[in-house]
Formats: C-alpha cells, sequence, structure tokens
C-alpha cells in the first residue's frame, strides 16, 4: 500500500422510500491497499458499493477519482473510469466460454470489420489468467467451470477493462480453505500492481490476513477506519463497533430434551451422487451435516424434499412411510427446506416479503385458494417482529433487503408453515455475526416446540457448537457419526476427508 489515494468519499448520503440507506458515510482508499468494508447485513456496505459502481447516484455528499471530483451516471461509466466489482453471483453467460465472457461488451474485432478477432481475444485472455497464476483454458465454457475458476475469470474480465479499484464482495463465501489460499495469493499480485481493494467479508479471521484497514459501518453510517496489524487485530473489538454492542456468546445453543423420532431416511441411493445414505431424526434435535465441498451434502436434503430424485430408498416421516416425489409432497408432511442459494431457491426477489411469507402455507390458511385479507397481513406482520426483519412494510421487495433478513424471511416462511422438520443448507452463509446469533436464537425456538432441524454448515466452529449429533459425508456416502460430546475438528475433517 502507498500514500496515494485514488478514491475519496466524503459525506455519501442515499435515502429511499422510509429509509435513509446512507448517512453521511466517508470512505478513502489509497492504491495498491487491501480495503475490509464490514459491518451488519442491513448496515449499508452494498448500497455503498452500488453507489462506487455508479448503480445508484447519492443524494448528497462528494466523490472524487484521484483527487478529482466525479460524478458516476451508470455502472458502464465507472467501469469506464476504472472501477469493477466480482460480486457473489457471478455476471457471466454459461454458454460462452470463458474468453467470450472476458471480453463480453468490448469484443475485439478484425480490422476494421464486423468478424471477431477470437484468435486475439484468447491470446490475452489467456494473458490475463496468467497475470492472476489461474491455470486455465479460456475456450472452456463457464458452466464447465467449477466456482472457484468461475471467480478467476472474473477477476480476469476485471483486469481487461484496466481496472484501478477492484471490489470483491464476499469472494469466499463458497470457496474451500485452499481455493481462498489462491484467491489471497491474487490479491497480493493485484495490489503489487497497484489495484486498490475492497474486501467485503463477514469472515472476521480473514481481516488479520489481507487487509491494510478496515472501516466498519452500521445503521447506514460510518464507524471507524482502523489499521491492520497483521494477527494483532482485536476481532471483538470489530464486533462490538459492529453491532453496538458486545456479544459474549457466539453460539446460544440450549439444550431440549430430544424426544421420539421424526424422520427416518433408509438407504437412499442416486447414481454417482448419493449412496445408501442412512440417518433419524428426532424432536427437538439438531442434526449436523459436515463435509467438504461436493461431498454430496446439499444432494442428500435436496433428495429428501424431493427436490432431487432417487433411484432407491424409503423416507418415513412420523412413523409412516412416505412418498415424496417433490417438494410440495414435503411441505404438505410438514418438512421444510432453507436452500443453500437462498436468493435463487429459497425466494421470489421480485415478490414482496408478505407474500414470501406466506407462499408455503397457501393451502393450509386459505379457503378454496382464497387467501383471507387478514391472514395474509397478520401472519407476515407477526413474524416480521418476532424474527426481527428490518424494512419499512411488509410490502416491500425482498429483493431490497439484506442478506441476513433475506435468510429471516426463508425461516419465517417455513415457521408460517407450521413445518416440524426443518433443514437448513448453510443457514449463515454470507451474513454477520449480530445476525447469525440471531439464527441461532431462532433455531434454539424451533428445537424447544418440538421442531427437529437438520443443518448443513461448512462453518465447524457452528457445527460443532449448534449440533446435538454430527454425520459426515465425503464423495456421497456418509462417513461416520459423531456425538455433541465426542466431536472435534480433528475428527470431522478427518471423515470429511474420507478417512475412519
Amino acid at each position: 500500500m502507498n500514500d496515494a489515494v485514488v478514491l475519496e468519499m466524503k459525506n455519501i448520503t442515499k435515502r429511499f422510500p422510509g429509509v435513509l440507506a446512507l448517512d453521511k458515510v466517508q470512505l478513502t482508499l489509497h492504491r495498491g491497499e487491501v480495503h475490509v468494508l464490514l459491518g451488519e447485513n442491513g448496515a449499508g456496505k452494498s448500497t455503498l458499493i452500488k453507489t462506487i459502481t455508479g448503480a445508484y447516484i447519492p443524494d448528497e455528499g462528494e466523490i472524487f477519482l484521484e483527487g478529482k471530483p466525479v460524478r458516476f451516471d451508470s455502472p458502464l461509466h465507472a467501469q469506464k473510469l476504472g472501477i469493477s466489482a466480482v460480486y457473489q453471483e457471478f455476471n457471466l453467460i454459461p454458454e460462452l466460454d470463458a474468453a467470450k465472457n472476458i471480453f463480453l461488451g468490448k469484443e475485439l474485432m478484425v480490422g476494421k470489420t464486423i468478424k471477431l478477432n477470437s484468435r486475439e481475444m484468447y491470446r490475452k485472455s489467456e494473458e490475463y489468467l496468467e497475470t492472476i497464476g489461474a491455470k486455465l483454458n479460456p475456450r472452456i465454457p463457464i458452466k464447465n467451470l467449477g466456482v472457484a475458476a468461475q471467480q478467476m475469470v472474473e477477476i480476469a474480465k476485471a483486469i481487461a477493462t484496466d481496472c484501478k479499484i477492484l471490489i470483491l464482495d464476499e469472494p469466499t463465501a463458497v470457496l474451500t480453505n485452499q481455493e481462498i489460499d489462491r484467491l489471497f495469493q491474487v490479491v497480493e499480485t493485484l495490489t503489487k500492481r497497484g489495484v486498490a481493494i475492497i474486501f467485503i467479508s463477514h469472515r472476521l479471521e480473514e481481516i488479520n490476513r489481507i487487509g491494510d484497514r478496515v472501516t466498519v459501518m452500521r445503521d447506514g453510517a460510518y464507524v471507524d477506519t482502523i489499521q491492520v496489524e497483521k494477527g494483532k487485530l482485536d476481532t471483538d473489538y470489530l464486533v462490538k463497533l459492529m453491532v453496538g454492542r458486545e456479544i459474549t456468546n457466539k453460539f446460544p445453543k440450549i439444550n431440549v430434551a430430544i424426544g421420539e423420532e421424526i424422520l427416518r431416511v433408509e438407504h437412499l441411493n442416486r447414481k454417482n451422487v448419493l449412496k445408501d445414505i442412512n440417518l433419524t431424526l428426532h424432536a427437538g434435535e439438531i442434526l449436523g451435516i459436515g463435509g467438504l465441498v461436493g461431498a454430496g451434502r446439499t444432494e442428500a436434503v435436496k433428495a429428501i424434499f424431493g427436490a432431487d430424485p432417487i433411484d432407491s430408498g424409503e423416507i418415513t416421516v412420523f412413523g409412516k412411510k412416505a412418498l415424496i416425489r417433490q417438494p410440495k409432497d414435503a411441505i404438505r408432511l410438514g418438512i421444510g427446506l432453507a436452500p443453500e442459494d437462498r436468493k435463487v431457491e429459497g425466494l421470489n426477489l421480485g415478490m414482496s416479503i408478505k407474500d414470501n411469507i406466506i407462499m408455503a402455507s397457501v393451502d393450509k390458511i386459505s379457503r378454496c385458494g382464497v387467501i383471507g385479507r387478514r391472514k395474509r397481513t397478520s401472519i407476515p406482520e407477526g413474524l416480521k417482529d418476532n424474527l426481527r426483519i428490518v424494512t419499512p412494510s411488509i410490502n416491500q421487495m425482498v429483493g431490497n433487503l439484506s442478506g441476513g433478513n433475506q435468510q429471516k424471511v426463508v425461516l419465517a416462511k417455513w415457521l408460517a408453515s407450521d413445518s416440524r422438520i426443518v433443514i437448513f443448507d448453510e443457514p449463515t452463509r454470507g451474513i454477520d455475526v449480530g445476525a447469525k446469533v440471531e439464527v441461532y436464537q431462532l433455531m434454539n425456538q424451533l428445537i424447544s416446540r418440538g421442531v427437529g432441524i437438520i443443518m448443513i454448515s461448512s462453518e465447524l466452529p457452528e457445527l460443532l457448537a449448534m449440533s446435538d449429533r454430527i454425520l459426515v459425508m465425503h464423495e456421497g456416502r456418509i462417513t461416520g457419526e459423531l456425538s455433541h460430546e465426542e466431536a472435534s475438528q480433528e475428527k470431522v475433517l478427518r471423515l470429511a476427508s474420507g478417512g475412519i
């Protein structure tokens, strides 16, 4: 990092109907630094980023780029001025290869013709990918690449625009530890070239590894900017700045008497995906499922929920054999699923909070297919208050909520449907430490009412602290079961790697 200021934002204010999203926010970004942007969900980070990238125009405040006042009229304008972003949801076209995605909208032509200069595009794409150390064939279609490789293509796209500022939004959320190490090497390569990085993450341990400075936001306002001394950052102090209070218990698991068996899965198989899956779940129990990315955890719970097909196996729900061929069969039996990708599979982002909450309860609360106006409002309002969903109105579009509040809407949907079995697939991925505690407290509410929970988690501290039992998967099969008392990070990792 050097002292040259590449971006300065002063008193940035942004209002939406009924919401002050940004309140006189300050941000200074130096050339070649990794500047971590930290805050709870709803703190204003996304709004600030959209202001930097030209998606939003601030109502008040000043922006300076390399010392000159600037007003970003659009994302394209910001990109032309050297600002690029890689979001959690990649902006790639699956059917096109890596090179065509890298040059999308800025294709190279042969001379003054309208013929694509494919040879030069592939050559330059290889050059950009090599710059960040990505060993990747630019001729491979995006749909055939893994998440980490797709992320490298997104970063190569940014390099192709000669970016001065690169924004990485939760870049490690779905990466393995090895892939995270590789990403951090790429970040180091870029900063040495003078690129300034804005790094958004809820993983506090990452700040100590990669951050030069960290700016904390809370309730749409600037709180503080702190210089990072590698390995010495007080993460508890950061949490206090984020939430405005100390969090003494990050995993508030309560002990509940385990009740009767409510779910039994026997010999569940799907060719090349699942191999002889057997599990049980009891009332008031949290059954954790651990494993590495690609172990088959998500595929297993989707099969139980009827979202994925099976070749053989039996499912028993509340003592009765169940035929679950599609999600509506599972919902009728009292099973709910809060999926890993809540934006794609768990919510309809174009619908209101109210309608998302009652989506899974239509059969239960309607008469002849018609939902009474009072129920349509009272149930979502009650759950909004109970779950502390931050919104001016339940009529607001779910797509406008922060990640933590979107996750609460997913939970509210299954609370409204009176589900007795709830499956959580990575329930706290992409949400801040304060929102995580609230999710754990909601899980406590459920098990205290006799609900059984299956929780998939890649966060080992979360898995160990919140689970009554842990199943570990590797390559589509269950490799072991651990009680809460005997479970440890070492044992889980050994089983997750196929060991015994």
